[in-house]
């Protein structure tokens, strides 16, 4: 075996009992590999899909030094990597036969994989968007505040919220993750969904946030209808949803924007958000299709 080598496992347990440390080092950083694999130990291997996922994980001189994960079929996902590793992981699963759907990581590790997988399998990158994280400082209430509060979503929410999930999927051009029913009965019963409404009591605007793991907490889904955007909803939500999230003891709040979208990135900085680092997202087309 080498001095740095990859070691692969299909149990989240395995996994953690041997990088939890390192993910739990730079919780703002790691936040999709923690939310993830806390999800996974909460409910079930089967919460993203059928097929068994995937993890990862680099050792060098007895540390580890990154991870990955897959949750089929999506994308892989991997901690910040040298270039030299990143084309060592590619060679690693391109022998065990692996077809990978694309690659989510910062931008530096994402464009060195997928050029390195574009060598290894003569599959084409393509780029599909570039997200900027982003970790609170001081919160600012959003400037002009909109008349209306913040209160978590309940039972009565729920219609309206499997709703909004299927509006907020097709508005980002992403497959729904999971069962609209699923997903709001879940935030209703751990009250992870916070409505802006107005003064008579109409919701307008949700944001949700993500279970805390390693004292750090994501916020997502950000949505308001297409209709009442240019409000100020969505900055008041987030507001109220981020300091929920630092009452409840969060030591780290984060988030992804979508660099294409000038207007969420300006509204989160404005209500103290700042950058981390900026992500790519990859789509890879085979050169045959799977099972030609």
């Amino acid at each position: 075996m080498r001095s740095d080598d990859w070691h692969l496992t299909d149990d989240v347990e395995r996994l953690l009992a041997r990088a939890g440390d390192f993910l739990r080092s730079r919780p703002a950083l790691h936040t999709l590999p923690l939310t993830v694999t806390a999800t996974l130990r909460t409910r079930g291997a089967n919460a993203y899909g059928t097929e068994a996922p995937l993890f990862g994980w680099l050792e060098r001189t007895g540390s580890v030094c990154a991870t990955f994960f897959r949750t089929p079929p999506r994308r892989l996902n991997l901690t910040p990597l040298a270039p030299e590793q990143v084309d060592r992981l590619a060679a690693r699963l391109a022998e065990l036969g692996h077809h990978l759907p694309g690659i989510n990581a910062d931008r530096q590790t994402a464009e060195a994989f997928a050029a390195a997988w574009q060598h290894r399998t003569g599959a084409t990158p393509t780029l599909r968007e570039r997200l900027r994280l982003y970790r609170l400082g001081t919160l600012v209430p959003p400037r002009p505040h909109p008349e209306g509060r913040g209160r978590v979503a309940d039972e009565r929410d729920r219609e309206q919220l499997v709703r909004w999930y299927h509006e907020f999927t097709a508005a980002i051009g992403k497959p729904a993750s999971t069962d609209a029913g699923s997903w709001a009965d879940i935030r209703i019963a751990s009250g992870r969904l916070t409505l802006w409404e107005t003064p008579d009591g109409t919701p307008v605007s949700m944001a949700g946030v993500t279970e805390s793991v390693a004292g750090q907490i994501r916020v997502t889904p950000v949505y308001t209808p297409t209709p009442l955007r240019g409000r100020g909803y969505a900055g008041a939500a987030t507001a109220e949803v981020s300091r929920v999230a630092l009452t409840a003891g969060a030591t780290e709040v984060v988030l992804f924007a979508d660099l294409a979208n000038p207007t969420s990135n300006a509204l989160y900085q404005r209500i103290g958000y700042l950058p981390v680092t900026d992500f790519a997202v990859y789509d890879f087309t085979p050169t045959t299709p799977l099972g030609g």
